[in-house]
């Protein structure tokens, strides 16, 4: 079962649109089993990004949540790799093949008819790694 909101994805949206500005690349939203965008600069596929959202400032927002299936599933892809997380006052974002986090059981309050609530999730402490982009 689906959990996202139309509000999760416009915060999916406008992290992405904030990444790409950045960077002068555009994006393509794929599959909703998939991992969540192709990055693209001069009709070239360039890299791959999971946007997580954090209902928190950037300074509340560590240690960073992800999912261990998500990071496998982005690794999958093998170009630049990046992880987003959408905060209320900006974006953190980081390689992926860069980051050293820890691994434990986690996530979040079960809910009825989830099945990814409590995982195996990594979680990232502020780095030199991460970039914190203000709005």
């Amino acid at each position: 079962m689906r959990f996202e909101t139309l509000k999760d994805l416009q915060n999916e949206y406008e992290a992405i649109a904030i990444f790409c500005d950045e960077y002068e690349l555009s994006c393509r939203k794929l599959d909703e089993n998939d991992i969540d965008f192709e990055l693209i600069k001069d009709e070239r596929i360039i890299g791959y990004a999971e946007v997580k959202g954090r209902n928190k400032t950037i300074q509340e927002s560590y240690p960073l949540p992800i999912a261990v299936r998500k990071l496998l599933k982005l690794m999958d892809k093998k170009i630049n790799p990046v992880i987003i997380w959408k905060c209320y006052d900006g974006i953190i974002y980081g390689k992926l093949e860069k980051l050293k986090g820890e691994i434990r059981i986690g996530g979040r309050k079960p809910r009825e008819h989830s099945f990814n609530d409590i995982e195996l999730m990594a979680y990232f402490d502020r780095s030199k790694e991460l970039i914190e982009k203000k709005f």
